[in-house]
């Protein structure tokens, strides 16, 4: 790319020592020049319709979407606070009452005070608000959508997390680095990548771990089967590609995703935590009807 200076001449003068540096242009290959206009800083803001399709926002109710915080998701795996307390629990109706629960800290992520109103809060964490003594589980439906899944006290107590590199840190420390970004000292030796982990909230402690394997129950994080749960059946592997699993869900239909959408929840075909509405099974669309007017003919 080649810079070319642009000069002006002030009015009403001809001599080439008046002339003045206005910009600089930018020509590339194509040969079209460019005001050189980066960002400068990071990006503040987001536009409603490029907001996940997860969170559900309708598209007239506004220009903008609060946009998450840095913090132990990304941005588009993760639903802030506000959509949360605003748009599916309906406890408050503007972004204003958001901002007056939380910063009367009422709202607890994964046992922790949150006084961000665009904290993200993602797969696997837990919601509580010890004021109505109400705990929940972010989780997804078998549409990809968050949902939001009521637990009880002694859930909310803990949450699953999943293996993402396991290495040794400064003076042979070993450590693993899970899904949401926790780093954890000293794990045990037989905790590999894609295992699960069981975490204590409040001691900051692992209880348990299911390493990944045939016939354990997972659920999908990624793709278009993401919400479905099952058990392991297959994994190809591909040397220098992405290995693929294989899944059968309790209607015995099988489908297969990258292992970076997979998330072991359990040992064998028992879950550790408790699932939501559908328990990870996908219906036809001819299913679904059926199961409504099941269910309005029994309510008749």
């Amino acid at each position: 790319m080649v810079s070319f200076l642009v000069l002006s001449t002030p009015y009403g003068s001809h001599s080439s020592h008046e002339y003045g540096f206005d910009a600089i242009i930018d020509v590339g290959i194509g040969g079209c020049g460019n005001l050189e206009m980066d960002a400068r800083g990071p990006k503040k803001h987001l536009k409603r319709l490029a907001a996940p399709s997860s969170w559900m926002l309708d598209k007239l109710s506004g220009t903008y979407a609060p946009r998450p915080s840095p913090g132990p998701h990304k941005l588009r795996e993760s639903l802030p606070l506000t959509i949360f307390l605003r748009n599916r629990l309906k406890y408050a109706l503007n972004g204003r009452e958001v901002t007056s629960i939380v910063k009367q800290r009422l709202i607890k992520v994964d046992g922790k005070v949150r006084t961000d109103t665009t904290f993200p809060t993602g797969f696997m964490d837990t919601i509580s608000i010890e004021k109505s003594g109400e705990h929940f589980r972010l989780l997804y439906d078998v549409k990809g959508r968050f949902t939001i899944h009521r637990i009880t006290a002694e859930e909310a107590s803990y949450k699953l997390l999943k293996v993402r590199k396991v290495a040794l840190g400064a003076k042979g420390v070993p450590h693993v680095v899970t899904h949401d970004g926790r780093t954890i000292r000293y794990p045990d030796p037989a905790i590999k990548v894609n295992d699960t982990l069981k975490f204590d909230l409040e001691s900051g402690k692992i209880t348990e771990f299911v390493h990944f394997d045939t016939g354990n129950i997972v659920m999908i994080t990624g793709g278009r089967n993401m919400g479905r749960a099952g058990v392991i059946t297959h994994r190809e592997k591909h040397i220098g590609g992405f290995d693929i699993v294989h899944v059968k869900d309790s209607l015995d239909r099988t489908f297969a995703t990258r292992i970076s959408n997979i998330f072991v929840i359990g040992e064998g075909s028992k879950p550790w935590i408790s699932l939501p509405k559908g328990k990870g099974t996908k219906l036809t669309i001819s299913e679904e009807r059926d199961l409504r007017r099941r269910q309005r003919a029994a309510e008749q």
